[in-house]
């Protein structure tokens, strides 16, 4: 079954010569490729107008497989904890569309950590949605497996990262992470850099139990806390040690309001 698209004409422009046009505006350049490829990329997900240019400066600069595990939050409350898109059919956005890997997202699922499969979670989910014209701009052939993660249970977090670890490893095919979040929300720009701050030297230190805590402790409004912690928990499970964050940005950068912002971030992990 295919997802169509609900958020076009509101996140990001449902017309297609005009949104490959804008894409073509957030993403300068093609990032170069030398057969090795980043295990973890995060990227904002807001209306485009806000965060398209923390994406696009941070996808010039990833090398993201042919398959991704597309990783999000859960912001309607809506299905189940670890929420696996089923079965085959593509996701849908105005003038493309990406297709689901039915094998990888059948292997997470069999996992047996907590991953089922469901749509519950995704039929009015934005943030994975957004993150999808960027996948394609960048390569058509790009085959993705959605999972829309509301699990709260740092355990469980780890023994599913680990499990999307196994399943990364035992893969015929490079796969590379991407987890859609942004930071902190409706705080002043300042506040906001300063407990994102916090928050982010726990992600490039690939350290997923120290962002957890750090997060829940200060009351950082990370919506992808979540699926970050889980993907973490992957990165390092298959040997990596560090990133780099590689944007910074807020809605007051567009709106000149600095007293009540939205904060995006683009950080790579190899």
């Amino acid at each position: 079954m295919d997802r169509q698209p609900i958020v076009a004409g509101q996140f990001y422009t449902g017309d297609p010569d005009r949104l490959k046009t804008e894409l073509g505006q957030y993403v300068g350049k093609f990032p170069e490729k030398n057969g090795s490829y980043d295990r973890l990329v995060m990227l904002p997900h807001a209306g485009y107008v806000f965060s398209g240019r923390a994406c696009g400066a941070t996808l010039e600069e990833a090398r993201i497989a042919d398959t991704v595990i597309l990783l999000g939050p859960n912001h309607t409350g809506m299905g189940d904890g670890l929420s696996v898109w089923p079965g085959s059919g593509s996701w849908i956005f105005p003038g493309g569309r990406l297709d689901v890997d039915e094998a990888v997202a059948r292997a997470i699922v069999d996992s047996e950590t907590g991953f089922s499969f469901d749509r519950t979670a995704h039929v009015r989910e934005h943030s994975l949605e957004v993150i999808v014209p960027f996948l394609h701009y960048l390569n058509p052939s790009t085959r993705i497996v959605p999972i829309c993660v509301s699990e709260s249970d740092p355990s469980i977090l780890e023994k599913a990262g680990e499990a999307l670890a196994k399943v990364i490893s035992e893969s015929s095919v490079p796969i590379s992470m991407v987890v859609s979040s942004d930071m902190s929300h409706y705080i002043s720009a300042e506040q906001a850099k300063k407990l994102d701050s916090m928050a982010l030297e726990n992600v490039v230190r690939v350290d997923p139990l120290g962002l957890y805590s750090t997060v829940s402790r200060n009351g950082i409004t990370m919506c992808g806390v979540l699926p970050m912690t889980m993907a973490l928990y992957a990165a390092k499970k298959l040997g990596s040690s560090s990133g780099r964050l590689v944007a910074y940005t807020n809605s007051g950068s567009v709106t000149g309001d600095m007293d009540q912002v939205v904060a995006y971030a683009g950080v790579i992990v190899s």
